[in-house]
C-alpha cells in the first residue's frame, strides 16, 4: 500500500512541475499544509492568498495570518463579499459555486498580475464524497488541487502535518458561516454575524467541533458526537441560552446527532429546485 510519505513525494514532484502558483489559504487543516509544502518546494514562486468577508469567521481569519507570518510565507488577503454577488443571498443549492467562482476569480487575476502560472485550492480526496457544487466553479476556471491529484486524504494530511508539527495538524474542519442556513432561507450579514458569534461564544466554552445552524429565530448547537454529554450541565445550559439569547436567538436546541459534515445537505431531496443565473 502506497505510505503518505510516497504521496507527499507525488505532491511535491507536482508542485514543481507547477513552477509557480497562487494557493487559496483559508488556515485550515489541507490549506495550511498546501500552503507549507508549496513554500518550502517553490520558496518566492508561491502566493497565499486569503479572502476576508462575512461569511468567514474573524478567528479564522486572524489565525491564517499568524500561520502565514510565523512560516514566513508570502500572503496577501484580499476583500470578496459573496453577499455582494447577484444570487449568492437567496441561499440556492448550488449556493457555493457563487462563492468558489467569485474568490477564485480573484485569485486567478492577483496571479496573472504577479506572473504566477497556476491557481491551487486545498481540497483533498475526501471532498469528493459530497455534494459540492463549488468544485464546478474551480474547474470552469482551471484551478488545481495538488492534494487531490497527489491521492491524499484528510488523515494522510494530519499525519503529515503533525510530523511536521503544524499546529493545524488537529484543527477542526472548516466550513464558511453560509453553510450554517438552510438552503432557500436568505442570508444577511447580520444573520452571518449572530452565527459568528454563537460559535465564537461556543469555542470560547472549550468546544472544539462546532456548528451553529441558523433555523431563523432557533439556534441548533452541532457539537462534535464526543462532546455532546458536555451539554447536559444544568449552568451550562443556562449561559448558553442566555447569550444567544443576546445575540437573537429567541430558541436554542441541540442536535442530537452532533456534528457531521453537510448536514444541510440531508434536506436537498426536499428542496424544491430553485433556478439561478450565473453572473
Amino acid at each position: 500500500m502506497e505510505s503518505v510519505h510516497d504521496k507527499l513525494a507525488r505532491l511535491k514532484s507536482a508542485l514543481r512541475s507547477y513552477g509557480s502558483l497562487a494557493v487559496a489559504f483559508s488556515g485550515g487543516v489541507d490549506s495550511a499544509f498546501v500552503v507549507k509544502i508549496a513554500h518550502e518546494t517553490l520558496g518566492s514562486r508561491m502566493l497565499a492568498v486569503t479572502a476576508r468577508s462575512s461569511t468567514y469567521p474573524e478567528r479564522e481569519f486572524r489565525e491564517a495570518v499568524a500561520f502565514a507570518a510565523d512560516n514566513e510565507i508570502p500572503h496577501l488577503t484580499v476583500t470578496s463579499e459573496e453577499l455582494d454577488i447577484e444570487g449568492f443571498s437567496e441561499n440556492p443549492p448550488n449556493r457555493c459555486y457563487f462563492c468558489k467562482r467569485e474568490l477564485f476569480s480573484k485569485i486567478t487575476e492577483i496571479a496573472r498580475k504577479r506572473n504566477l502560472l497556476y491557481v491551487a485550492d486545498g481540497s483533498n480526496l475526501d471532498d469528493l464524497g459530497d455534494y459540492r457544487p463549488g468544485m464546478q466553479a474551480l474547474g470552469d476556471l482551471g484551478v488545481v488541487s495538488p492534494l487531490r491529484d497527489a491521492g491524499m486524504t484528510k488523515q494522510d494530511i494530519r499525519t503529515l502535518s503533525q510530523e511536521m508539527h503544524l499546529p493545524t495538524w488537529d484543527k477542526p474542519a472548516l466550513a464558511c458561516l453560509a453553510s450554517r442556513f438552510p438552503y432557500g432561507h436568505r442570508i444577511t450579514r447580520e444573520k452571518l454575524s449572530a452565527v459568528d458569534q454563537a460559535e465564537y461564544f461556543l469555542k470560547n466554552q472549550g468546544f472544539r467541533q462546532v456548528r451553529v445552524r441558523h433555523h431563523g429565530d432557533v439556534a441548533r448547537i452541532e457539537v462534535s458526537p464526543e462532546e455532546r454529554s458536555r451539554l447536559f450541565n444544568e449552568a451550562l445550559m443556562d449561559r448558553i441560552y442566555e447569550e444567544f439569547k443576546r445575540i437573537g436567538f429567541t430558541y436554542t436546541t441541540l442536535d442530537l446527532k452532533g456534528y457531521r459534515t453537510g448536514s444541510m445537505n440531508e434536506t436537498l431531496d426536499a428542496v424544491n429546485t430553485m433556478v439561478v443565473r450565473f453572473p
